[in-house]
This record gives C-alpha cells, sequence and structure tokens, in this order.
C-alpha cells in the first residue's frame, strides 16, 4: 500500500472522485489503484472483490454507501483518491470532502437522463471554486458523437467544458483517442498503457477542427493565444499545456477527459493530467485562508469494529506525531492516539509523521466531530468554512427488536449519527417514539444494517405516528365533584366550569371568576393542574388545544378538601363536559418548500395534489439556472412518501425541505379511519 507520504518529492494531493449515481466511481478508483500498482489486478462492484464499497451494506446493495480512500504514487508523486458515493441518499460522504481536497474528478456518462445530477455535483464544485476535471466514462458504450456529447452535457455547467481528446472508432468501436493539446494518437491496450499510433487520415480534419474548438476556448482568457489563432500562428504546445493547466487551478474552466474504467482505457492519460495540472497543497491553503503555523481538518468520523474511533484528517499545515497535545476548534483539548493509512474503509498503523497534504486517520479522539479542525498551537483554532448536512426527508420510528438492546439503542445511533450527519434522531416525548431521519429508504435501511453489524442491535421501524391534535367547536358549563370517603379523612372537591373554543393557535387559557370564597384560594391552581392532566389525552383520544376553561362556581369542606381533591374535581369536570363540545380532530399541515428541475415542474402539481397538498406559488431557484422552487402547504402524514414522489419525477435529484404551519380540521372518511386506527 503506497505511503501517505514521500520522504522526497511534492507534499501528496487530494482528489475527489464525486459523480451522478452509478456512473462508475468505483470503477475509475479501482483502475487507478491497479494503474499504480496499489493492487494486482482492478476489482470489480459486480463481482465483490473491489477495494472500495467492500463493506457488507455496500456489497449487499451494490452501490457505494459511504466513501473509500487509498493513498497512491505515480511517477514520484503522492495522490490521496476519496471516491465518494454517488447517490444523492448518501451525498453528506462528498459534502464533507469536498471543501478541503485540491481537485475533483466529475465521473459522468454520455447520457441526457443524468445531466440534472451531474449539474447538482458541478454547481457544488464551482460554488467553492475547487478545480475540476470531467470525465466522461462508459465512451466505448457511447451512441453519440462526442461533438454532441459535449454541448448535451454544457447546461449542466457554468464553466465552458474543454474537450481535451476526441475517440478513435473502428468498426463502432471505440479503439483509441487523439490527445488534442499533444496533437498524439493512441491505441487502447485494455489495463496497460496506450499505444502512440500514427494519426489516422480519415480523423486529421476532426482533430484539427475539435483541436481549434479548444484553443479558441482557451483564448477567452488569454490575449497573446488569440492574436495567434487570429493571425494564424500555430501556438507553441507548451503554450497549451500552460494555459490548460493555468485556467484549470484558477477554476475557470472544466476540461473533459474520455475513457472506460471497467476496460481501464483511459487512466494514465488522466493521472498524467493531475500530475501536471492539480495545484498542491500551498494553493489549496491560499484557497481556504489557512494561515496557522499546524492545522489539521477532520472530514470524517470512522467507528471501526476493533480500533475504536478513528477521525479522518487532511493535514494542511504543521506535522503531527503520535502522542501529541491537540486543541479542537471547540476549544477542548486532545491526544492524539495512533495514526492510521486507510484503504478502502481498512486502516492500518503509520508509522510516520503527519505532514502537510497527508490525509490520514487520527485515532481515539473521542471528543471530535466533523468539520472541526486540530492543531498544536494554544489559542482560538478557526474551522474550515465546510458545507451544512442536507434536511432530512424521510423518517421512521425505530425501536430496539429485544428488550436488553434499548439502553444501548439511543448510545449506538449517536455514534452512526457521528459518522453520517446527514442522520439525525428525534425524541418525540408526546408520541413516545424514537424517529431516525434521514435522506431516503434506502439510507435508513443501510444506517439499520450498520447497527446491527457494528454494534449488535437488531431493530423493528415502522411510519412514525403523527402528533394529531383536537378541540372542540362547542361550549358547555358542567359540574365536576369527587367526592371519596373511606375511614378517617375524606376527599372532597366540588367545582362547576365553563369550557368554549379559542381561535386556533391560542392553546389553552384559565380564568378565575370565583367570588366569596366558595373554593379557597389555595385550591384555584389545583384545579387548573387537574384540567390540564386532562389535557393531554381528550374525548377523541389526542392532546386537546385551543379552548378556554372558566371556574366559576364550586364548595369545599373545612376537614375533608385538599389540593388533590381539587385536582381530581378539575379532571371530572373535564371528562364530563368534553364530549359534549363537539370534539374536532386536526391534523398537522407542513409548510413545504420544493427544489426540482424546469422541466419536472408541470408533473409537481399532480404529485402535490395526489399527497392532499396546496400549491401556493412557483419561482425559480436563486442561482440555479433551469430550476424551480415550488411552495406548497401539505398534511404532515402525507410527507412520507413525498421524496420518493419528487425523486421519480426528477431523475433522482429532486429534494424539498419543510417546518410546520398551521392545524386543520379533518371530517369525513379520513377523520373515521384515523380514530378507527389509533383506537386500535
Amino acid at each position: 500500500m503506497g505511503q501517505a507520504h514521500s520522504q522526497a518529492g511534492s507534499a501528496p494531493r487530494c482528489i475527489a472522485l464525486v459523480g451522478p449515481y452509478q456512473s462508475g466511481k468505483t470503477s475509475v478508483f479501482e483502475s487507478i489503484l491497479e494503474h499504480t500498482g496499489v493492487i494486482n489486478r482492478q476489482g470489480s462492484v459486480d463481482e465483490g472483490n473491489s477495494v472500495g464499497d467492500a463493506s457488507p451494506e455496500a456489497r449487499a446493495h451494490n452501490m457505494s454507501v459511504e466513501l473509500n480512500v487509498a493513498q497512491v504514487e505515480y511517477l514520484g508523486d503522492q495522490f490521496t483518491f476519496i471516491d465518494c458515493p454517488g447517490s444523492i441518499e448518501f451525498a453528506e460522504d462528498a459534502n464533507t470532502v469536498l471543501p478541503v481536497v485540491d481537485a475533483a474528478i466529475v465521473v459522468c456518462e454520455p447520457d441526457e437522463k443524468k445531466t440534472p445530477a451531474l449539474q447538482l455535483i458541478l454547481k457544488q464544485l464551482e460554488e467553492r471554486n475547487i478545480p475540476h476535471f470531467l470525465f466522461l466514462n462508459k465512451i466505448d458504450k457511447a451512441e453519440m458523437h462526442v461533438r454532441d456529447i459535449i454541448p448535451m452535457l454544457q447546461p449542466s455547467s457554468t464553466l465552458p467544458l474543454v474537450l481535451r481528446q476526441i475517440p478513435i472508432w473502428k468498426n463502432n468501436i471505440v479503439t483509441g483517442f487523439v490527445d488534442l493539446a499533444s496533437e498524439r494518437a493512441y491505441l487502447y491496450n485494455e489495463h496497460k498503457a496506450s499505444t502512440i499510433i500514427d494519426l489516422p487520415d480519415e480523423l486529421a480534419p476532426r482533430e484539427e477542427e475539435a483541436r481549434f474548438n479548444m484553443m479558441e476556448q482557451l483564448a477567452d482568457y488569454d490575449d497573446e493565444l488569440m492574436e495567434q489563432l487570429l493571425d494564424d500562428v500555430p501556438p507553441p504546445q507548451d503554450k497549451i499545456f500552460d494555459d490548460l493547466s493555468e485556467d484549470l487551478r484558477k477554476g475557470i474552466i472544466c476540461p473533459v477527459l474520455l475513457g472506460s474504467a471497467l476496460n481501464g482505457n483511459g487512466i494514465y492519460r488522466l493521472l498524467k493530467a493531475l500530475r501536471h495540472e492539480v495545484p498542491d497543497i500551498e494553493t489549496t491553503r491560499k484557497r481556504l485562508g489557512v494561515e496557522a503555523r499546524t492545522l489539521a481538518h477532520v472530514m470524517k468520523t470512522l467507528h471501526t469494529e476493533h480500533g475504536g474511533k478513528l477521525s479522518l484528517v487532511r493535514v494542511f499545515a504543521g506535522e503531527f506525531k503520535d502522542g501529541e497535545q491537540l486543541t479542537g476548534s471547540k476549544g477542548t483539548n486532545h491526544r492524539l492516539s495512533g495514526l492510521f493509512n486507510v484503504l478502502g474503509q481498512e486502516p492500518s498503523k503509520y508509522s510516520g509523521v503527519a505532514r502537510p497534504g497527508d490525509v490520514l486517520a487520527f485515532g481515539r479522539l473521542e471528543e471530535v466531530q466533523a468539520g472541526e479542525s486540530l492543531s498544536k498551537d494554544q489559542g482560538k483554532v478557526r474551522e474550515l468554512d465546510t458545507i451544512a448536512p442536507r434536511s432530512p426527508v424521510y423518517g421512521l420510528a425505530i425501536s430496539a427488536r429485544s428488550r436488553r438492546d434499548e439502553v444501548k439503542l439511543t448510545a449506538a445511533i449517536d455514534k452512526l449519527v457521528e459518522e453520517d450527519q446527514s442522520l439525525s434522531l428525534q425524541h418525540d416525548q408526546t408520541l413516545g417514539e424514537l424517529v431516525l431521519w434521514g435522506q431516503g429508504e434506502v439510507h435508513l435501511k443501510v444506517a439499520g444494517e450498520r447497527l446491527t453489524r457494528k454494534f449488535g442491535i437488531g431493530i423493528e421501524s415502522r411510519t412514525p405516528n403523527i402528533p394529531y391534535k383536537e378541540t372542540i367547536s362547542g361550549h358547555v358549563e358542567v359540574r365536576g365533584r369527587h367526592k371519596k370517603q373511606s375511614g378517617g379523612h375524606g376527599q372532597f372537591g366540588d367545582v362547576l366550569v365553563e369550557i368554549k373554543p379559542m381561535p386556533r393557535g391560542t392553546g389553552f387559557t384559565f380564568f378565575n371568576s370565583i367570588s366569596g370564597g366558595v373554593v379557597p384560594k389555595n385550591y384555584i391552581p389545583a384545579v387548573e393542574h387537574g384540567i390540564e392532566d386532562y389535557l393531554g389525552c381528550g374525548p377523541l383520544g389526542f392532546p386537546v388545544v385551543d379552548l378556554a376553561v372558566e371556574l366559576k362556581d364550586g364548595s369545599y369542606h373545612a376537614v375533608d378538601s385538599s389540593e388533590q381533591a381539587f385536582r381530581m374535581a378539575g379532571v371530572v369536570a373535564m371528562k364530563e363536559g368534553m364530549p359534549q363540545c363537539k370534539p374536532i380532530l386536526l391534523e398537522p399541515v407542513m409548510a413545504v418548500e420544493i427544489a426540482i428541475p424546469s422541466e419536472a415542474t408541470a408533473r409537481i402539481n399532480g404529485i402535490v395534489s395526489s399527497h392532499r397538498g396546496q400549491i401556493l406559488g412557483f419561482d425559480a431557484r436563486p442561482g440555479w439556472l433551469g430550476w424551480d422552487l415550488v411552495k406548497a402547504q401539505m398534511p404532515q402524514s402525507e410527507l412520507q412518501r413525498l421524496i420518493v414522489d419528487i425523486r421519480s419525477a426528477t431523475a433522482g435529484v429532486g429534494t424539498f425541505t419543510f417546518s410546520f404551519d398551521h392545524l386543520a380540521v379533518i371530517n369525513g372518511r379520513l377523520r373515521e379511519q384515523i380514530l378507527e386506527k389509533y383506537a386500535a
């Protein structure tokens, strides 16, 4: 396995592999490992022998469900590659990594259906000015010419997509490529370096056209090159390479390379581009504003079965050794206990020193969270700017399958949330539920599988209960009397109350209009407490809201009356009176904001209607070309499957946020169904 840091040469550079779901990122990752000698044979996700996607959950679902890491050496240069999941449900791993990498490779396919997902990823990179290449994978399966593919992909990117290569086709098979910068033609050799060949005569006009287009794009940022093109002066090759490198580092172009990772095609050319053009740690430090003498950023927490808690870090400044005292950006002190290389998800002890550029795991930093910065310097440690976790869109009520695991469950989930901050746990005291929130069905399914594998806790899950409420539409005056005699002191409390409805959202109000001391003052708070005791569960079986109760009269006994007796009298009055007040069932209605590509907006109307929702308005999504924001109101009970329908209508990229808006009356058959269900 490659060492984290070579003793000679430049500092290691860190590259993220990102891209839409199933675009082939893990195949690119495996191919890079084979081409750099980390593994002898390229693994396959389908065959279950890959370094990436090796966790039982990734194998079971045949998809990336967490990031995978590898350090490699290529022609004397050190790189760390981080393969990030493509599914939007597991996007949090990319969110934690992207802010601190030197560059990204965006792996995509020549598939128009995946351009919305591509836009999501490119926008994130563009907003943070992260240099990035587009690796057009599966070129051997393309059904379009590259000259048509690039215009199809261009709307996904605000930067110009600069085509660096064109494929060589023979009998409808891609056999190689022409590098437009060097003007060399190459013949693919499966899982080996390509062979230089003479440029085929029939391809010369296309190569000339494509190269001129590339130079025209570069000339937009280089006046000297523009003059040379206008004067028909062939620019030196070195100038072309320098412009490509400089423009990538400035984040003003997105170069496009071609290949087929499954066959190992195009990987050496990709590695060479990375070696010559990706900025170093010093450039990334400037981009992130790192000025500290010693600084390491925590990208992710890993809870390993045998090594305990590990913090995956990128070192930006200074050196870090085992056993040193560190200060975190939250102001706490920690002792570094062990350095580890990570291959895939597997840690191995690292005996060296962590230096700038390295990606290593720091051991046993129990209180440190992903997103924190660490330093050996005393005083305040500045946190780097990170990407906030996505809002949850899907929840399940969970419980331990075995009663003996109930105590361990919350602590185990806390560790899962440490590893993946797009998960969250909600304790709903009213409903007596633990609700695990996340990014979708598969996300929560994988979380449940990890709970069982890592912590030995089996769970049951179900749709969360809805916090229905009830109120009243009529009023009544009612007497509540609590009288009990059982030897010695008895119990006596007697009250007359009026129960009446209040406007929505006002809650509960208690009035005391007693005069003449018919109920002693010291017992009146007890009456109010008794009424509040009852409001937890009204005649329909739900908490009661938006009503007023006025204490108008009563009587007491000099010996048998007590606070407890009057508290019980308050309960009795409510039990007697509330069923006479025409109870109404209320459901929570949420304010929902749906973000979708514009071509899906027409379908959203039907989706919102099918979820008993009401659309309030449409707007263009600020800063997002070709996207809309739809504002709507929708019952909370209808949100459970909403994300499934939205993703189905938007090739997986639509999302929504929600917040409580108001309570609304439920009538008719739906009311009866809810009452029957909750009575059962």
